[in-house]
């Protein structure tokens, strides 16, 4: 079973924040958490990437998912790129199961 600390895998915790390699595909026909792909966390997302739109609906998505207030998840790097990296204050690898990815990616 593969840990946090697995190169493949695309979060690592950070004192209290975890940290998230994500790819993002919008325009899809709905939000929703894809699994894995190359080491990033595939995220589809129904907005434009115009304005900032999709950073918002990926923002969005995973406070809700997580459970965790917007204001929790910010941007790190990639603003205007489709692979960013995420910042989630107070999230924990625990949290990570409420984004509906197969339990054998997931911590013990």
């Amino acid at each position: 079973m593969p840990t946090s600390s697995s190169p493949n895998l695309p979060w690592r915790q950070e004192g209290t924040a975890l940290l998230l390699r994500v790819l993002v595909q919008p325009r899809a026909s709905r939000t929703r958490c894809c699994g894995i792909h190359d080491g990033e966390l595939k995220l589809q997302l129904t907005s434009p990437p115009v304005d900032g739109a999709a950073n918002d609906c990926c923002r969005e998505f995973l406070s809700k998912q997580l459970k965790l207030p917007k204001s929790a998840v910010t941007i790190i790097q990639g603003e205007t790129s489709r692979h960013k990296r995420l910042r989630i204050e107070g999230a924990t690898l625990q949290h990570l199961a409420r984004l509906g990815l197969d339990q054998e990616v997931l911590p013990a």
